[in-house]
């Protein structure tokens, strides 16, 4: 799936859905530790990751970049380190300007009035005044992955992100994921419109009836109970 495509597709879901279209399909979560959130509520990005490992310089973010497709976003893996900044407007603009969908960081930003005015898409842990004051070696992995805490992401994974955090998928099964994750949109839709219509949801999914067979049987499981009647609450 090309970088527009997914995009357009990614518009009308969200985390949560593609979270719980992975748990479905039995894929592994691979999601940003917490706290990490636009630089503006209601920011959004999708596309391939662009990998960048921070030593202290802007060298990888402009050798990276030179590879960049556009659509791609450039995640920049600088340690979860909340001693520096190591994105400003200088590099959102270079990559705004090479047509990049947006930036997640493993770290912290400074420039932020700069970078709210320029409005492209960057997700981070938040900001920080000062700038690197290291220069550290460079790895021969710094243009190849990104490290999270507890797994890595390369070129052959997409970044998803929103207000509820960011998450990555393999492109492998993006196609997978992302048709699970409309399907479960859809039905969470129709739930909605029938409580508004005036059906409450434990109506919907005949919680009465779960209740019942678990009293019978204490290993039947609410989840168990959703699938079988097409319901969509938890996953």
């Amino acid at each position: 799936m090309d970088n527009r495509l997914l995009e357009g597709t990614f518009a009308n879901l969200s985390t949560a859905l593609i979270a719980d279209a992975c748990v479905r399909l039995k894929i592994a979560l691979r999601v940003a530790t917490p706290g990490i959130h636009p630089l503006v509520p209601g920011m959004r990005v999708a596309g391939r990751v662009l990998p960048a490992r921070h030593r202290g310089s802007v060298d990888v973010f402009l050798e990276a970049m030179k590879k960049a497709h556009p659509g791609d976003v450039l995640v920049v893996d600088n340690e979860g380190r909340s001693d520096e900044s190591c994105v400003g407007d200088i590099t959102v603009m270079e990559a705004r300007g090479l047509r990049l969908a947006g930036l997640v960081v493993r770290g912290y930003h400074r420039d932020t009035k700069e970078l709210v005015g320029l409005g492209f898409p960057l997700f981070s842990y938040g900001s920080y005044p000062a700038g690197p004051r290291r220069l550290d070696q460079r790895g021969h992995l710094d243009l190849s992955s990104a490290e999270w805490e507890g797994f890595t992401v390369d070129s052959g994974d997409a970044v998803l992100a929103d207000d509820d955090g960011v998450l990555f998928v393999s492109t492998t099964r993006l196609d997978d994921v992302l048709k699970i994750a409309k399907s479960i949109w859809t039905i969470e839709r129709q739930q909605a419109e029938t409580i508004q219509s005036g059906k409450k949801l434990s109506e919907q999914l005949d919680f009465d009836g779960y209740l019942a067979k678990r009293n019978s049987d204490p290993s039947y499981t609410f989840r168990k109970h959703l699938r079988e009647r097409g319901g969509a609450v938890e996953e």
